[in-house]
C-alpha cells in the first residue's frame, strides 16, 4: 500500500544529507513508506531532478550523497598523528575541487588511546604514511569519522617534502606540510648526502621495531637557510614543473618577430601597456578614441591588443606541450614559474615599448551606456608608445604627470578614461558581483627577505584596464557562438542550491532576506552589500556571500558567468601566462581565417579534457601560491612572538576559529582548546562556536585581539591565542 503523500525533494534531501553513508533508493522508499510502480518511478524522477541540480551525485553503486561525498568504504593514507595518538588522514585518491575533507580515525574499541591504533592485532601502532581500508562516517561536508577495517600490506606509501636535521641516532626530517605532525627518521644508510637544514625529498619507509616512522632521503634541493626557500618549497611540494625541455628551449630562442604581410599595421597607433610596477610580462596594450561616427554619438572606439602566442606556439609542438602541460604561468613575491621560456615571456610575446611585436587586436565599439555594440578581430603588429604602471596613470589622471605621462595625458590616457567611464556605467547596470577582496603583496628586498606586507592598492586604472580587458573577452566569446565554433568558455554557475538557501537563511536572520522562490542574481548579493557598507556588518556579509559561490572554471560549454552578469564570457587576454587563452586564439583565428597557428582537429575533438586539466592548473597554481605567501608571512612574524595583534575572525570549525590580521593579512589558527573556559558547539549554518555555559559567540568576521603564539616559516603555520584569554 503506497503512502498517502509522497516525500517533497526537500525531505527526500534532507534524509540523503542526513545519513552518515551514501543511500540507494532501496533504503529512501523504506524511510518514507513508498511502495509500488507509481512511488518507484516518482521517486526516480525525483533523484534525478535532485542530480540535475547539481545538490546530490550517484556513486558507483547508483547510491546517492551530497556532491564530492566520500564512499562507505574507501582506502586511506594517514597524514599525522597528534600528541594524544589520534589519527587523522585522507583519501589515498581524491579528484574533488579543493582539499580533501578532514578524516579522524577512530581507536579500536573508541577508547582514544595511541596503543588502542592497532588493527587486528598486528602488533604495530598505526603512523603517519600507512594505507588503511577504513569504513567511513561522515559528520559534515568537511569531516569523516573512519573505523580500521584492514591496514592495507602493512606498508607505508608516499613521498614527503621535508628538512633534514641531524641528530644523535642518524636524522630526522620535518615535513614541510602542515599537516604532517610526525618526524621521521633517517638512519645513515638512508642520508642520501644531506646536509642540516637541506630541503629533501624522501620516500617514506616502513616504521622500526620501536614503531617511529622512518624515510630515505631521495633528493637534495638545496638549503631552507636561503630566504628564497619558501617558493621552492611551494613549488615542490605542489609539482609545479620547472624545467623546460631542450626542444622547447631551441624553438623559444629561433623565433622572431613576423612580417607586416597579410596583418593589419598598428604600429600609428599610440598603444601602450598599463600594468603594476612589479609586472614581468606585457601581454596586453590599449588605446581609445570618441567614435566619429555620428550614429554613435557619444560613443568609443577602442583596440585592446594582445600578444600573438599563437603564432609563436604552434599545436604539437615542444613548446606547446610544455605549456599544456604548466597551464599557466606562477607567481610568488621573489620569482615566476612561467609558462612559455623567458625568450617569449620576457621577450617576443611582451608587447615592450618601441619594439615591434605580432598581435591579435580587437577594434571595440561602444555606445555612450557602455554596451558592445561591434567589434573586429585583426592578426596585427604594433608598436607600444609607453609602458605605464598603474601608479603612474593614475597620478597622471589626478593631475601629477612626470616625464613619461605629461606628453600622453590628453591623447592617450584622458580617452582612456572615458570609454572606462561608460564601460563602468554598463558594469553597474548589469548588476555585478561587487566583492571586495583585499590582495596581500609580499615585497621582497635585495637579500631575498620580507620588507613589507601590505594590501594592495586599487585605483580607477586598474578598474580602466580590468574592463578593457572584460569588453575584449566578451567580444572573443561572441565571435565563437555566432560562428559556432568550439572553444574554451570562462564559466561561472550560479551557487548550489544548497549553498543558496543557507546563504539566504543566514541573510534573513541578520535583517537582510531574500524573497522565497526569487532567481538570484549577482544583482541582489550587490544590493545588500551596499546596504551593509560601512557598518560592522558589511565583512560578514561579503565573507559569507563569497563562501557561497561557485568556482569559475574553463568548458567548451557556454553556462554563462554568474559573477560578471555575462551570458558569454571568454578568457583572450593573457595568452603569455593562460593556455586558456591561447586556446581561445587559435579558435578564433581558425573560424576567421586569420592563418597559421589556428586551432587543430586533436584539440577541438579534446576540449573538455583540456578545460578540466587548464581548471586543475589553475587551482594547483592558487594552492602554490597562496601556500609560498603564508610561508613568507610567518617569516616576517616569527621574531613578534608574544605580541598583541588586531584582526578579524576568517574562519570557523569545531577545532577552532581562523583569524586574520589587519596589520599584515596573515591568517591563524585559534584552537578551541585554548578559547575562554567552556565547552564550545559549532553551529555551522551561523558560522560560529557557542559557549554551551557561557553563551558567549564567536562568529565568523567578529573582531578580535590576539597573541601570536608561534609561526613557522617551514609550514607557513601561525598559531595565536585570544589576548583577553591570555595569563
Amino acid at each position: 500500500m503506497s503512502q498517502s503523500r509522497f516525500p517533497s525533494k526537500d525531505e527526500v534531501l534532507s534524509f540523503i544529507r542526513s545519513s552518515t553513508t551514501p543511500v540507494g533508493k532501496r533504503e529512501i522508499a523504506r524511510a518514507f513508506k513508498l511502495s509500488g510502480s507509481a512511488d518507484r518511478e516518482a521517486l526516480k524522477d525525483l533523484l534525478r531532478d535532485l542530480e540535475a541540480d547539481g545538490v546530490v551525485e550517484r556513486g558507483r553503486n547508483k547510491r546517492m550523497a551530497p556532491p564530492q561525498a566520500l564512499p562507505e568504504v574507501a582506502v586511506l593514507l594517514v597524514t599525522a598523528v597528534d600528541a594524544d595518538g589520534e589519527l587523522s588522514a585522507r583519501p589515498l585518491t581524491w579528484t574533488g575541487e579543493g582539499e580533501p575533507p578532514r578524516i579522524f580515525v577512530l581507536p579500536e574499541g573508541n577508547k582514544g588511546r595511541k596503543q588502542d591504533h592497532k588493527p587486528h592485532g598486528d602488533g604495530r601502532a598505526l603512523g603517519v604514511g600507512d594505507t588503511l581500508l577504513a569504513r567511513l562516517a561522515r559528520l559534515n561536508d568537511r569531516l569523516y569519522q573512519a573505523r580500521v577495517i584492514r591496514r592495507i600490506d602493512g606498508e607505508r606509501e608516499g613521498r614527503i617534502l621535508g628538512v633534514y636535521r641531524p641528530s644523535a641516532d642518524g636524522g630526522r626530517i620535518v615535513p614541510t606540510d602542515r599537516r604532517h605532525k610526525t618526524e621521521f627518521l633517517v638512519l645513515p644508510p638512508n642520508r642520501g648526502g644531506a646536509e642540516a637544514g637541506d630541503l629533501v625529498f624522501a620516500d617514506l619507509l616502513p616504521a622500526g621495531r620501536a614503531g617511529q616512522p622512518q624515510a630515505r632521503v631521495v633528493e637534495r634541493l638545496g638549503s631552507t637557510e636561503e630566504p628564497r626557500a619558501f617558493s621552492l618549497i611551494a613549488i615542490h611540494a605542489h609539482g609545479l614543473p620547472t624545467a623546460f625541455s631542450h626542444a622547447a628551449l631551441r624553438e623559444a630562442e629561433l623565433a622572431a618577430v613576423p612580417a607586416l604581410m597579410q596583418r593589419e599595421d598598428l604600429r600609428a597607433l599610440p598603444l601602450v601597456t598599463i600594468d603594476g610596477a612589479d609586472a614581468r610580462d606585457f601581454d596586453d596594450a590599449v588605446w581609445a578614441e570618441a567614435d566619429a561616427d555620428p550614429a554613435n554619438a557619444g560613443g568609443w572606439h577602442l583596440v585592446v591588443a594582445i600578444a600573438d602566442v599563437s603564432y609563436y606556439v604552434r599545436p604539437g609542438s615542444a613548446l606547446d606541450q610544455a605549456a599544456y602541460e604548466r597551464g599557466n604561468s606562477v607567481y610568488f613575491p621573489d620569482r615566476v614559474v612561467p609558462m612559455l621560456p623567458e625568450a617569449l615571456s620576457n621577450g617576443l610575446c611582451s608587447l615592450r615599448p618601441g619594439e615591434d611585436r605580432a598581435c591579435l587586436a580587437f577594434h571595440l565599439w561602444i555606445d555612450r551606456r557602455g554596451v558592445l555594440v561591434r567589434h573586429r578581430l585583426v592578426r596585427g603588429l604594433m608598436r607600444s608608445v609607453a609602458r605605464l604602471t598603474y601608479e603612474q596613470v593614475q597620478d597622471c589622471r589626478d593631475g601629477r604627470t612626470d616625464e613619461a605621462t605629461a606628453p600622453l595625458a590628453d591623447p592617450v590616457i584622458a580617452p582612456l578614461y572615458g570609454a572606462y567611464a561608460c564601460l563602468a556605467a554598463a558594469r553597474a547596470r548589469r548588476g555585478t558581483l561587487e566583492l571586495d577582496l583585499p590582495e596581500r603583496r609580499v615585497r621582497i628586498d635585495e637579500r631575498g627577505r620580507v620588507a613589507e606586507i601590505a594590501a594592495r592598492e586599487r585605483h580607477d586604472s586598474h578598474r580602466l584596464i580590468e574592463e578593457f580587458m572584460i569588453a575584449a573577452n566578451v567580444a572573443a566569446a561572441e565571435v565563437l557562438e555566432t560562428r559556432t565554433m568550439p572553444g574554451l568558455y570562462r564559466v561561472h554557475d550560479r551557487p548550489s542550491m544548497d549553498k543558496m538557501e543557507a546563504l539566504r537563511g543566514f541573510l534573513a536572520e541578520i535583517g537582510h532576506p531574500l524573497a522565497k522562490g526569487t532567481d538570484l542574481t549577482p544583482e541582489h548579493f550587490t544590493r545588500i552589500l551596499r546596504k551593509v557598507e560601512g557598518t560592522s556588518q558589511a565583512p560578514l556579509v561579503s565573507e559569507v556571500i563569497l563562501r557561497a559561490q561557485a568556482q569559475a572554471a574553463y568548458s567548451p560549454d557556454n553556462i554563462g558567468h554568474f559573477g560578471l552578469a555575462l551570458h558569454r564570457y571568454a578568457h583572450f587576454t593573457s595568452p603569455i601566462r593562460r593556455y586558456a587563452d591561447l586556446i581561445v586564439h587559435r579558435a578564433l583565428i581558425r573560424t576567421l581565417g586569420l592563418g597559421v597557428g589556428g586551432l587543430d582537429d586533436e584539440a577541438l575533438g579534446r576540449l573538455p579534457e583540456i578545460g578540466e586539466h587548464l581548471s586543475d592548473t589553475e587551482r594547483r597554481a592558487a594552492a602554490a601560491e597562496r601556500d609560498a605567501v603564508d610561508r613568507y608571512t610567518a617569516a616576517f612574524l616569527a621574531d613578534r612572538v608574544g605580541e598583541r595583534f588586531s584582526g578579524r575572525i576568517s574562519g570557523v570549525s569545531r577545532f577552532g576559529l581562523f583569524v586574520r590580521l589587519d596589520e599584515s593579512g596573515a591568517d591563524g589558527l585559534v584552537p578551541a582548546s585554548s578559547l575562554p573556559d567552556d565547552r564550545y558547539d559549532h553551529d555551522e549554518a551561523a558560522h560560529a562556536l557557542v559557549g554551551q555555559r557561557s553563551g558567549r559567540v564567536f562568529r565568523l568576521s567578529n573582531p578580535v585581539r590576539v597573541i601570536l603564539v608561534e609561526a613557522d616559516p617551514l609550514s607557513g603555520s601561525t598559531l595565536f591565542r585570544l589576548a583577553e584569554s591570555a595569563a
